[in-house]
């Protein structure tokens, strides 16, 4: 992959496993089409949908992938002023107050994150079960810019899916510019 990305699209898996020889995301936005509502003068409402289409579970795996301290992805949009904001959930390393000593750890066995080849995983009720947990996460709450989105098509067939594509890599951007230097930083 070369430099890292927080996010990135995974174009080589969706076209090999277009069932339209194109795009496996385009074919499920239009299988989707009755879940975007219309006639929004603001991108915004499309292009939540448009990512929530690209994620899993509606879109298994998702046409958007993410790095392995990201845990959870969403676009919403705000209830203040109507803009598109991003919340992004990260593993993240204990704090500070609570590495400087472990008095607290009081020889209770606790654990962190579990990795299983290579990603952070929830601990199971197993685990949980036999050992205390303490799993730090940091939760990235950011504006997107609507400069770039693309418009809200007009209708279901005003090339949604390139609409909708278009808008992917419009968040894609903007989020790598925002989360690829925590990452970067999480893991100096």
């Amino acid at each position: 992959m070369g430099r890292r990305e927080a996010f990135w699209l995974d174009q080589d898996f969706d076209r090999e496993r277009a069932s339209d020889g194109s795009s496996r995301y385009a074919v499920h936005v239009r299988k989707h089409l009755e879940e975007i509502e219309w006639g929004d003068i603001a991108p915004v409402r499309f292009a939540c949908t448009a990512w929530g289409l690209a994620m899993p579970p509606s879109l298994s795996p998702g046409f958007v992938r993410w790095d392995r301290r990201v845990l959870e992805a969403i676009c919403v949009r705000n209830t203040w002023d109507g803009t598109l904001t991003a919340h992004v959930k990260l593993v993240s390393p204990l704090p500070e107050q609570l590495t400087r000593s472990r008095a607290w750890w009081r020889d209770r066995g606790w654990q962190g994150w579990q990795e299983t080849f290579g990603q952070y995983v929830e601990p199971t009720q197993q685990d949980l079960a036999r050992s205390p947990f303490a799993r730090a996460t940091l939760l990235v709450q950011v504006p997107i810019p609507l400069d770039d989105l693309p418009p809200e098509p007009e209708g279901p067939h005003d090339r949604v899916e390139d609409s909708a594509h278009r808008a992917m890599v419009v968040l894609v951007r903007e989020l790598n510019a925002v989360v690829t230097p925590i990452l970067d930083q999480l893991d100096s």
